[in-house]
């Protein structure tokens, strides 16, 4: 007998993610990542949230691509802000939204998939996590939060899928 797939929806922070990928040396395929969690979970969706600059076209070909594999794509124009020190830094913080995507659908799914390590998910993982929902975080070993660490059902660590990482950025969405 074959076990019953848990419903799943995924919600990638693309920024936190990048910053993972870049301190693992190895880039995720997006595809294949799409493939893997299709054959674990009965996905109803998979949301990636990317800040976009205006002109930047390797990342709207990327993002265009993403949204060609079934990905949902949410972005925001990145806002220049000058810091107390009069540093250039950019921001496109998409924690309100993916929190909201999760609670307007987690009714209908057993497992909330979250590709983050950001702290700030902790609070959310706990209310999921008292209602009942699994989490189930994606992340690298440097970029995991310990509270997001304690809190979620299970952690994974990206490197320890080699079959979803590739040596090249964008050799293949």
């Amino acid at each position: 007998m074959v076990a019953k797939k848990l419903r799943a929806s995924a919600f990638i922070e693309g920024s936190n993610i990048y910053f993972a990928q870049r301190k693992m040396g190895k880039w995720l395929d997006w595809v294949r990542v799409g493939e893997y969690l299709k054959e674990n979970f009965k996905i109803t969706k998979i949301s990636y949230y990317a800040g976009v600059r205006t002109g930047d076209r390797e990342v709207q070909s990327f993002l265009e691509k993403l949204r060609k594999v079934g990905f949902d794509v949410i972005t925001k124009q990145v806002k220049i802000i000058i810091d107390e020190t009069g540093r250039r830094v950019e921001k496109a913080n998409f924690d309100v939204e993916i929190t909201t995507d999760i609670l307007r659908s987690f009714e209908k799914v057993d497992v909330v998939i979250l590709f983050s390590g950001d702290s700030d998910f902790n609070y959310l993982v706990k209310i999921l996590r008292h209602d009942k929902k699994q989490v189930r975080v994606y992340s690298s070993r440097k970029t995991l939060s310990w509270e997001l660490r304690l809190s979620a059902n299970k952690h994974i660590f990206l490197k320890d899928l080699p079959e979803l990482t590739k040596k090249e950025k964008f050799a293949r969405i």
